[in-house]
């Protein structure tokens, strides 16, 4: 796999080492100042700062056009859209889901006073196994709750045909999958409800923020109440018992921003992913297979050899001021609130897989503006550590 030469000369990324004392495994995409002041000027006009005003809707409206799709509901953030996806789909008893993933996915379970059932990954995409899935599946389970990794699409094919066999409710957590594609079509239109987050650190951000997607037209009016604390503003009556959920104007004009410049964000995290892929594939690592017909590279995953090889590179890259993340570790079984209770789920639920890519992974840094030579110092601390 080849940078795309074509595309680094428009591209003309900068090439000094980073001269700040530290370098994050990502950095939030940042519009012109001044373009974001433009937008301030006319929320202070209008003093309309929350409640749906006109920049919400707007971004909800170019969001739809730009991921061409038909029911999209903006939140405040991701978590909360996973909470609203639980409820508006009135999940009750088991949930089958990952481990190897963000709290938020294990959380929003729990919040939801759900039972977790973790089901082991695929070493390879390092997304949920359906095979495992279907193994864990009870009289109790109601639904599926899988999630695509680092934006990497899950095997929505063989999830919604054991969920369509055992008729269960599907739900994808979306966090990393923004404008990501399986097979030339919206990863967002498979499953019940699918979910986005649009945290700073994301491929595309609204400071906070987050999104729902579902086919369903009674599941989005749903929704929309849900998010707005049950309110029908068509009759200003509370309905239903619902959350405070809504998107503000200044997350909402953050996202105008940045859309305006993602498609030239995407191609440079393209080009740096590549060029990681191109300078580390001799090495014993092992890259995340991509499922994607169209990516995002919102993350640049490594598994190395075995826990120690990791921690040495992580050790060696943090000591030049390179901060990678171990992401995802711990495993969210190996959280020490289920520990703190003597639950011991790795064991229990047989996760081998999570656990060796988990104990492996390291996530290197990889975010528009980095350098191309910071890139080539990262690459060489980890030839140094690993020849």
């Amino acid at each position: 796999m080849k940078p795309d030469v074509e595309s680094v000369a428009e591209i003309q990324i900068t090439t000094e080492v980073s001269d700040e004392k530290r370098v994050n495994v990502t950095l939030p995409d940042l519009p012109d100042i001044n373009e974001y002041i433009n937008y301030l000027e006319e929320v202070w006009d209008s003093k309309w700062l929350t409640n749906d005003g006109q920049f919400v809707q707007l971004l909800e409206k170019k969001l739809k056009e730009f991921m061409g799709l038909k029911k999209f509901l903006l939140v405040s953030n991701g978590t909360l859209a996973l909470q609203i996806a639980l409820k508006v789909l009135n999940i009750k008893g088991s949930v089958i889901t990952t481990p190897f993933t963000f709290a938020a996915t294990t959380n929003s379970l729990l919040w939801e006073r759900l039972n977790p059932v973790f089901a082991d990954i695929d070493p390879e995409t390092f997304n949920i196994d359906p095979e495992d899935v279907e193994r864990k599946i009870t009289p109790d389970t109601t639904a599926i709750m899988a999630v695509h990794t680092y934006g990497n699409p899950c095997d929505v094919e063989r999830i919604e045909e054991i969920a369509k066999d055992n008729d269960l409710m599907v739900i994808y957590d979306g966090a990393h999958a923004f404008n990501v594609q399986y097979k030339n079509r919206s990863i967002f239109s498979y499953g019940d409800i699918s979910t986005l987050s649009f945290h700073a650190t994301k491929a595309f951000h609204t400071i906070e923020g987050g999104a729902l997607v579902t086919k369903d037209a009674e599941v989005e009016e749903k929704i929309k109440l849900i998010r707005n604390h049950g309110i029908d503003t068509s009759i200003e009556e509370v309905i239903l018992p619902g959350t405070n959920a809504k998107m503000n104007e200044f997350q909402a004009i953050m996202g105008l921003c940045n859309l305006k410049n993602i498609d030239r964000s995407i191609q440079i995290r393209k080009f740096i992913y590549e060029c990681y892929v191109e300078n580390l594939q001799d090495l014993d690592v092992k890259f995340q297979k991509i499922q994607a017909s169209q990516y995002n590279y919102a993350y640049m995953p490594v598994c190395f050899e075995d826990e120690k090889t990791r921690n040495r590179v992580e050790l060696a890259l943090s000591q030049m001021g390179y901060y990678p993340r171990k992401y995802f570790y711990p495993l969210t079984v190996d959280f020490e609130y289920f520990k703190s209770r003597s639950k011991d789920l790795n064991r229990r639920f047989d996760l081998k897989a999570a656990t060796d890519v988990s104990s492996s992974v390291l996530c290197l840094p990889l975010y528009p503006t980095l350098s191309s030579a910071d890139v080539s110092k990262i690459v060489s601390i980890i030839r140094e550590v690993m020849t």
